[in-house]
């Protein structure tokens, strides 16, 4: 009969620290810009189609909406600059 495997006997336990995560750091980042810009452009899309196709509402209000969500959403989503220390 085979012997249970232990945790004494294996030569491949995890140890905490220890794996390479650098593409799963990429991966999520990459993940994250894109949610995060994606719903500001979401946004975005959907304020210049509402304003457009309201009632009385004007291509050139919403085009000027479009521009104001997008360049706020730019300022307060950008990635910080970072400094050395």
């Amino acid at each position: 009969m085979a012997e249970p495997h232990t945790a004494h006997d294996a030569h491949d336990d995890y140890v905490h620290g220890s794996q390479e995560i650098s593409e799963q750091e990429a991966t999520f980042r990459l993940f994250m810009g894109m949610a995060k810009w994606g719903s500001l452009l979401t946004a975005a899309v959907v304020a210049f189609l509402t304003i457009w196709f309201m009632p009385n509402g004007s291509f050139i209000g919403g085009a000027i909406a479009f521009v104001v969500i997008m360049a706020a959403g730019w300022f307060l989503l950008k990635k910080p600059k970072t400094t050395a220390h």
